[in-house]
């Protein structure tokens, strides 16, 4: 018969990977993604500098901030990488985490694997403990009331801490509790962040009303104006174009006056139309003519231009305001009010900012985050992020968890006892599971430089004393009740971060298989290769 020939099912430049290679290589890329983060976590987690391709840095320990920073290649790392996001658009919060357990579920699989333990049967247990996991988070996590603000604060400050606004932690918690009460229904979308650098991050401020980043159109006009009556126009104040080519026939001179003075005749009754609805302040989404400008400046009202569609609709909000699209629908009954609006200069090159303040019962408000440089500034604005995510994940919920690992210690205690319960080599992936779990307290010791083994022990000898609500008090440098200490997270980042996780670990384990096409030459995804976008 000959040779046998061999068959090519796949164009030549397809490359692929099977079984338990393609396991390995994707748990390896994910692992190692898991790995990148883990040394963040926690209170004295460490920061990671990011330099992207133009050279601009940045410096967080934020982790959904560093993954998405790092323009990863490999597949099953970017799985990786939507989880952080997934756990950011959920709870604003807890993106380590989730990264971190996901990276340990795998590499606890890879065990199992190896003393051939079949995929399906590990993806099995762990969605078994995976729901068990969410029914105990909620049989012990704690009720708390909306309008107990000791505790909100407190939350905040967890949130925040180790995220390089330490200093300002009591303040930044106290506005952001502000802020959301405040807004209460509205929700976070309601709260805009402005960041100014200069100062320190103490001079943060919540201002009740918003902050624009834009300057009077017309530098006749009045810097300040109190008791703002404040008109939110969504139409231009400028004369349209014609939509088609138009050809205008003038003969003579006059006829060309004719028509500029009629032009300039529409722009003044629109001002007019303005001025006669008791309006001192356009705020405009569209553009204004600087014949507009002139005779707005004439009347002594402060107008602004060019303004994103988001900040008007928070305008409104905040101000009691109506936008309004055709002029001619204006009345006084549609101004927004506020007690001051004023544009502020700062430093010599600094560009000025509109500050609409004082705003009556506002439903939108503004947190002006200050800091020394631009990076401290984007820094604090992503601790402030999660702190609002938390306190508003708490708000809606109102269940919160004892945090600093002790939550993590009481779940896989609780996990390990449910594995005593199945028959089968499930049992092997739950008590894997509740491994993961603990892995969490573990690298929060190793992050606050205690010893994980000593540290795990004691704590797992507390909880089997009964003590629940113990857990690493890095303050204290060591283990403490960390619900008395204050460190509180809220049930919905460890029911997110467990949900996510899981589902990406088994979906990954439950890849056999990787067909790659290349572009000219096949290469396969291994390892670091195509990790750090830097090859």
């Amino acid at each position: 018969m000959g040779d046998k020939q061999p068959v090519y099912i796949l164009p030549e430049n397809v490359s692929r990977m099977i079984g338990r290679d393609a396991q390995r290589n994707n748990i390896m890329a994910a692992r190692l993604v898991a790995e990148t983060v883990k040394t963040t976590l926690g209170p004295r987690g460490m920061d990671k500098m990011l330099v992207d391709s133009i050279g601009d840095i940045t410096v967080t320990n934020d982790g959904v901030t560093i993954l998405e920073e790092m323009q990863i290649e490999h597949p099953a790392a970017k799985m990786m990488v939507e989880i952080a996001k997934t756990q950011e658009a959920e709870v604003g919060d807890g993106t380590t985490t989730a990264v971190v357990l996901a990276g340990e579920l795998l590499k606890n699989a890879e065990k199992l694997l190896d003393q051939d333990v079949h995929p399906t049967v590990i993806v099995k247990g762990y969605r078994l403990a995976a729901e068990q996991a969410i029914k105990i988070l909620n049989e012990i996590a704690i009720h708390i009331e909306k309008d107990d603000r000791d505790l909100l604060e407190k939350i905040a400050i967890t949130a925040m801490t180790g995220k390089g606004s330490e200093s300002a932690k009591d303040l930044l918690a106290k506005l952001v509790v502000d802020a959301l009460i405040q807004v209460s229904e509205e929700g976070i979308d309601s709260i805009k962040l402005e960041k100014k650098k200069g100062k320190s991050i103490s001079e943060t401020e919540l201002i009740k009303g918003i902050v624009l980043d834009k300057e009077r159109v017309h530098s006749d006009m009045p810097k300040k104006i109190e008791d703002a009556k404040i008109a939110l126009l969504d139409c231009a104040l400028e004369i349209k174009s014609p939509e088609t080519d138009t050809k205008v026939n003038i003969s003579a001179p006059e006829q060309l006056q004719a028509f500029l003075d009629q032009e300039e005749k529409m722009l003044k009754s629109m001002v007019e139309k303005v001025k006669k609805s008791g309006a001192n302040v356009v705020i405009c989404q569209k553009g204004i003519d600087d014949v507009a400008q002139y005779y707005l400046a004439k009347s002594k009202i402060l107008a602004v231009r060019r303004v994103k569609k988001s900040d008007m609709e928070k305008l409104s909000k905040a101000t009691a305001g109506k936008i309004i699209s055709n002029l001619n629908e204006l009345n006084e009954e549609d101004l927004g009010k506020a007690r001051i609006v004023e544009e502020i200069k700062e430093g010599k090159d600094a560009e000025g900012m509109l500050y609409i303040r004082d705003c009556p019962n506002p439903k939108a408000l503004t947190i002006l985050i200050r800091g020394g440089t631009e990076h401290v500034v984007d820094e604090v604005e992503r601790a402030i992020k999660d702190g609002l995510g938390d306190v508003a994940a708490v708000l809606k919920d109102q269940k919160i968890v004892a945090g600093g690992g002790a939550i993590e210690i009481a779940l896989a205690r609780k996990i390990r006892e449910f594995a005593q319960g199945m028959k089968g080599r499930e049992q092997l992936a739950i008590e894997e599971f509740a491994l993961a779990i603990e892995s969490i307290p573990k690298i929060l010791a190793e992050n606050s430089g205690l010893d994980p083994i000593d540290i795990i022990t004691e704590l797992k000898a507390k909880h089997d004393a009964g003590h629940q609500y113990t857990g690493i008090d890095v303050e204290n440098h060591g283990v403490g009740n960390t619900f008395e200490a204050g460190i509180i997270e809220p049930l919905k980042i460890k029911t997110q971060a467990i949900t996510s996780a899981s589902e990406v670990a088994n979906l990954i384990l439950r890849i056999d298989d990787i067909i790659a096409s290349g572009k000219s030459e096949p290469r396969m995804p291994s390892g670091m290769q195509g990790m750090s976008g830097y090859e």
